[in-house]
This record gives C-alpha cells, sequence and structure tokens, in this order.
C-alpha cells in the first residue's frame, strides 16, 4: 500500500501520464534493497516509507538526486506536522493542509530554500489586516453590550420612578372628584386650589370622605401619607429586565448590580478597626539564572514604611533589629537622624518635636523610612531554582523540570510559567509535583504549588509536545510569596517623645518577586 504525496519537475503533465507513472511505481520497487530510488527509461522515483505508506517524488532523470534527496527529508518532517496519524484515513483526512505545505516547498517543480517553522508559519496564514478588524468588531460589539447595558439601566430607573409616582401619596385620589374632599383636606391643614377636582359626582366615596374629615387636624390619617398594604412600590427589576441581564452574563459578560444596603447592613459592613502603628517590611527580588547553571543577575531591594492612624501618635522612634547579613547595606530617608540609626538603630526625625504624617489604612503604603539593597553571584543564595531538560524522540519532545529550592525560606502561591510552541492541543502531562494549567492563548504552562517547606524542597514535572526546539521553552518565569527576607529586619519597640505608654504597633513582612527568569 502507498500514497503519492507529491509530484515534481513535470509541471506541464496530462492526468493520465501522472497515473500511469503511479500506476508503474509498486511493480519497480522490490524487497530487501537498501537504496531508495529507482530508475527507468525516462523518469527517477525517489521515496521513502513512512509507516504503511510511501514518500515519493517523481522527477526527471536530469534532476540533482542529492537535492532531490533533501527535498524529500524536508517533505517527511512536514508529514506529521500537519497529520498526526501516518495511515491512508489521516493522510486523507489533512490533504488540504499537506497541499499547502508542500505547495511552500516545492514552487514550479524546484525547491525552496525554507524550514518546517517557517513552512508552518506560512500555511498559519496569519495577516495583521484580519486581527485588526476583528479588533475592532470586537470593540464594536463590546460598545453595544455597554449600550445594551446602559438602556436596561435607564429601563429600570424609568419603571421604579413611575411607580414611585402611581403609588405614593394622594396620586390615585386625584381622579375622583368631590367637594367635600376638597374641604376635608383644608380641614387637615393641606391647602389646595381646587386644582383637578370636579363637580360633587358622588363614585360612592360618602363614607371615606366622612372619615378623613373626623380625624384630628393634629394627626393626619396614616391612610393619606402610605399607600394600600400590598401595593406599595416594589425595588428591584422587573422580570423582562432580568431575563436580558441573565442573558448577558450567560455571555460572559460580569453584571454589578445595584443594591440597596440597608441601615443595619450599612453599619456592619464598617472596616474592622486596626492597629494604630503598622510597619510594613518588603522586599523584591530580581533573579536571571542560566539554563545550564549559574546567576546572571540577582538583586534585592528593600523598604521599611511607617503607617500611623492617629495625629496624636506621630511624636515616636521605631527601634529595629538587623540580620546578620552583611552583603546589605542600608539608607535612610534623608530626614531621618542618621547617626541615632548607625549608633543605636532607631529611626527617628532629625527635628524630634515634627511627628509622622499620618493617613487611613487605605491610603497609600505609608511613609518610607529606610531602604536597603543586596547584590550577589552566589548561587546558593537564590530561594528557587529551575532545571529544565528538553529531549527529543521520534516526533514528540519530552520535557522534565525540576525545582529546588533553599532551605532559607518556605515560599508561598509558586508558580513556574513554561513558554511553549505553538500547539493544536494542551500538552500531555505524565508526571507532576503539584498542579498544572494550560494557557492556549499565551501558549503557557503553568505549574503551581501552594507551599514549599521542609516537606517538598525538590519536585519535579514531565510533559510531552510534538517535536520543538529546546529553546522554545526559555525564558522561564517564577513567581512566588514569602514571609521571611533576606535582610531579617524586625521592628523592636515603638519610643514615644511626649511620654506615657507605647502605642500598640504590628510589623507585616514578605517577599515578592519582580523579575525571576530562567533564560
Amino acid at each position: 500500500m502507498f500514497a503519492v504525496l507529491v509530484s515534481r519537475q513535470f509541471v506541464d503533465m496530462s492526468r493520465i501520464r501522472i497515473e500511469g507513472l503511479l500506476a508503474a511505481f509498486p511493480k519497480l520497487i522490490g524487497t530487501g534493497k537498501q537504496h531508495t530510488y529507482v530508475e527507468t527509461e525516462n523518469v527517477r522515483y525517489v521515496y521513502q516509507p513512512i509507516e504503511a505508506l510511501y514518500l515519493l517524488l517523481v522527477t526527471n532523470k536530469q534532476s540533482n538526486i542529492l537535492e532531490d534527496i533533501d527535498t524529500l527529508r524536508l517533505l517527511s518532517k512536514l508529514v506529521p506536522e500537519f497529520s498526526f496519524s501516518l495511515d491512508e484515513e489521516g493522510i486523507c483526512k489533512h490533504a488540504f493542509e499537506l497541499i499547502f505545505a508542500f505547495d511552500e516547498v516545492i514552487a514550479l517543480g524546484h525547491k525552496e530554500n525554507v524550514t518546517v517553522a517557517q513552512v508552518k508559519q506560512y500555511c498559519e496564514m496569519e495577516s495583521h489586516e484580519e486581527k485588526l478588524h476583528k479588533l475592532v468588531m470586537q470593540s464594536k460589539i463590546n460598545e453595544t453590550k455597554d449600550v445594551m447595558k446602559r438602556k436596561a439601566s435607564e429601563i429600570d430607573k424609568s419603571k421604579v420612578e413611575k411607580n414611585r409616582g402611581d403609588k405614593g401619596g394622594f396620586g390615585p385620589l386625584q381622579s375622583m372628584g368631590s367637594g367635600r374632599i376638597e374641604s376635608s383636606f383644608s380641614d387637615l391643614g393641606i391647602s389646595s386650589n381646587g386644582a383637578g377636582f370636579g363637580s360633587d359626582s358622588g363614585f360612592g366615596l360618602n363614607s371615606e370622605v366622612d372619615s378623613f374629615s373626623s380625624k384630628p387636624k393634629a394627626r393626619p390619617p396614616s391612610s393619606a401619607t402610605a399607600p394600600p398594604k400590598g401595593l406599595g412600590m416594589k425595588l428591584g427589576k422587573s422580570q423582562r429586565a432580568n431575563q436580558f441581564l441573565e442573558s448577558l452574563k450567560a455571555e460572559g459578560e460580569v453584571i454589578v448590580e445595584d443594591v440597596q444596603p440597608k441601615l443595619g447592613q450599612s453599619r456592619s459592613a464598617a472596616p474592622p478597626l486596626t492597629d494604630p502603628i503598622t510597619l510594613t517590611v518588603e522586599e523584591k527580588i530580581n533573579v536571571t539564572l542560566k539554563r545550564d547553571g549559574g546567576v546572571s543577575n540577582f538583586d534585592v531591594q528593600g523598604t521599611l514604611s511607617l503607617q500611623i492612624l492617629n495625629q496624636e501618635d506621630g511624636n515616636i522612634q521605631v527601634q529595629v533589629q538587623t540580620g546578620e547579613n552583611q552583603a546589605i547595606s542600608f539608607k535612610t530617608h534623608p530626614n531621618m537622624n542618621k547617626e541615632l540609626f548607625a549608633n543605636e538603630s532607631i529611626l527617628g526625625l532629625k527635628d524630634p518635636n515634627r511627628p509622622f504624617p499620618t493617613g487611613q489604612a487605605s491610603d497609600a503604603a505609608g511613609v518610607g523610612l529606610l531602604k536597603w539593597r543586596m547584590q550577589s553571584t552566589d548561587e546558593s543564595m537564590v530561594p528557587l531554582t529551575i532545571n529544565c531538560w528538553p529531549s527529543t524522540s521520534g516526533n514528540e519532545t519530552y520535557v522534565s523540570i525540576e525545582y529546588e529550592a533553599s532551605s532559607m525560606f518556605d515560599l508561598q502561591n509558586v508558580v513556574i510559567s513554561v513558554p511553549l510552541p505553538a500547539l493544536r492541543e494542551a500538552p500531555s502531562v505524565k508526571q507532576i509535583d503539584g498542579e498544572w494549567r494550560y494557557d492556549s492563548r499565551n501558549s503557557v504552562l503553568e505549574w503551581s504549588v501552594l507551599l514549599i517547606d521542609n516537606s517538598n524542597r525538590s519536585g519535579s514535572m514531565e510533559f510531552v509536545v510534538p517535536q520543538a526546539d529546546s529553546s522554545a521553552f526559555f525564558p522561564i518565569s517564577v513567581r512566588f510569596l514569602a514571609i521571611e527576607t533576606f535582610s531579617d529586619l524586625k521592628v523592636t519597640n515603638i519610643i514615644p517623645l511626649k511620654g506615657g505608654n507605647p502605642p500598640k504597633f504590628s510589623q507585616r513582612t514578605q517577599l515578592i518577586t519582580e523579575n525571576y527568569q530562567v533564560i
């Protein structure tokens, strides 16, 4: 069984001629022969077995056989890229994709100087104009949805206003004409110029009007100030508006509904009280590791910020304790007393009578008191190292990734992002310590580990993708969070300058990644 995938050097051949050449090919090949070409009186067959099929080039005898073999080798690499099943059914299913790919390799009977990656890119036929058109169309769709939301909101508001006007106050009584009603209103102290009231026409309201006039003047009747029970104004959305919003939710739109909070709820929703003084120690780490080992860049920058809620707590000094890391250089704010920090590790203003700025907890991060920085080329200082080992076997690439964490820190919310070549399907993950997610839009495999501590200082993951170059899996990005820092800075005491008991304070410490890559 064989399949002919391309013919070469015969551009102006008739269909009968091609079918005759192909019909003669099975009779010419023999069993047990090592060479992969057969020559006849007029043509040369250059072929390569692919499982149960043959990949065949039909050329004239004057063509360069070395170039023909090179062309055949390139075509054999393209076949598994476009057809995952290398049988007759799979080839026929992806016949058009193969024809387009072969057409990029052979033009007018001659080989083009292209690679497999270039052919795949050409066949994808990405167009900047098409992308721009899709973006414009998507923006119009989003704009239309916004208009629909506004219209729905306006409809809801108009219905609420209409219900409020129809069912509140004395609106329904204005259509009932009676001179006795007018006189009753004057007795109740309600002025009326008689507009909207007709002649005495009755309507069977005598008993109700008598009850109105018999009420005391100081107490208006409750029926005149509130709508009847069960007919009050109803807040909320109508059924049609709800159906419209539900349809928007089904399309993936995020709908924020306006909810009128109750009095009791507004009190309970108040933000909880925090400590009068909060100090935040934050370090940002920037690391660039080499894929073959070694550190290209290692930089840690830290800050100590102060946040004071109450103005009466502003006249203070902060006593700190630094770790034993000699590679860290500290620098105080220009308004701070540098000698006081150098001699006693106390952070205080140059003018002791001047208080620190105060603000709410929801304001900015606070006032910066101290900064520090550390740089190193020692790989043992790196909290987390990544080893990536891609290896190709046949038409697949096996990628093994391993992480090793230092015992200095316990890392939280670790995410290792591995770029992948363009894939039609998600990669096949064979083994993993943790969880994984495939971002098809950005073609990135995210490996996440919730916590790395002494129980899992090392871990690995292995996945399989179609054949790809090893450089396609770099650079690898890493992000994590830790509650320990390289400086090991701690706030030990708050010193009030105006006497009294030291105010209560709390310290928040975190180490975050700003740019952490393996290139």
